[in-house]
């Protein structure tokens, strides 16, 4: 049998069991593939998680379990996190976030059954992330599977964990230090409302490294660290999204997954996170084209290190 035969046997075979068990599901009846050792999905439900377009989900700025989260000057939703985990993970798996600011990471896990570690480098952002655990989850799962709290630099704390320990790798990292350009967003949304606009003074925090060069050094041996403690073959999910450099704009999302596929995080695909929800400013107006950028890219990249 040729290459191309045989690559089409196994491609018919694939879609027979996807179409065995979609049958299944259209009788009612929910069945998970018992060759699926990545989550707990249906052919169906994993179908839907593979579509490279999502759009952002969230509580929504009023709601009583929002009001910690915006205290952080660049927050991502838990809902968005959540579907990363029970997309990448099975109930009771370990997840890493090295860079969990206020605990999105920790609460999604506290929410779907998976244990959760979390570093963060701003006590006070630490602290909020306890906080927030206690307040807004409020499920059984929260008490089987703890989540935990690490304060510090990420670049330290890894090392205090064991290799191969971690099912998957999620995260949302500084985009360098653009928290430190004061537009009319952040006139408007953070600074008449006396939020934080940046993550903090500290000068070990990537957010205050001016070189940008150095800052993705920086970056990606952290995250590339993470590769040693992630198991062989699993994956790792970076919230990131382009930016403007004065009149330059920079290709953030390429430049990471360039940066880490030297540490065996081979990119595996980019789903696009659509934030509809965001406020349209007239930038550029009437000299020169400027975007509203109302998107981020969610890197998949997934472990390629030998067990």
């Amino acid at each position: 049998m040729n290459l191309q035969s045989r690559s089409y046997r196994i491609v018919q075979e694939n879609q027979n069991d996807i179409l065995d068990f979609q049958i299944n599901e259209a009788d009612g009846e929910r069945t998970v593939h018992p060759k699926n050792s990545l989550n707990e999905f249906t052919a169906k439900e994993w179908i839907a998680e593979t579509v490279s377009v999502w759009v952002q989900r969230g509580l929504g700025a009023k709601h009583p379990d929002a009001q910690i989260e915006k205290q952080h000057p660049a927050p991502f939703s838990f809902t968005d996190v959540s579907r990363l985990i029970l997309f990448f993970t099975k109930s009771g798996h370990l997840v890493l976030d090295p860079f969990v600011g206020v605990g999105s990471t920790l609460k999604a896990c506290a929410l779907e059954g998976r244990q959760g570690i979390g570093f963060e480098l701003n006590p006070e952002y630490a602290q909020l992330a306890k906080e927030r655990l206690e307040r807004e989850v409020r499920t059984l799962f929260a008490k089987q599977h703890p989540q935990k709290v690490c304060v510090g630099d990420a670049r330290d704390l890894i090392k205090d964990l064991e290799a191969n320990s971690i099912d998957f790798v999620v995260t949302s990292p500084p985009y360098w230090n653009i928290l430190h350009k004061e537009d009319h967003k952040a006139k408007q949304e953070r600074i008449a409302h006396e939020l934080d606009t940046r993550y903090g003074n500290d000068k070990r925090d990537l957010g205050n490294i001016h070189d940008y060069r150095q800052f993705l050094i920086e970056l990606s041996s952290i995250l590339g660290e993470c590769s040693r403690v992630l198991k062989p073959k699993k994956y790792m999910a970076i919230v990131v999204s382009d930016f403007r450099d004065k009149s330059k704009y920079v290709m953030f999302h390429a430049h990471l997954a360039e940066a880490l596929a030297p540490y065996g995080l081979e990119l595996r695909g980019i789903t696009v996170l659509y934030q509809r929800h965001k406020r349209i400013f007239p930038y550029g107006y009437p000299y020169a084209y400027v975007p509203n950028i109302h998107h981020q890219y969610i890197l998949i990249l997934q472990n390629e290190k030998k067990s």
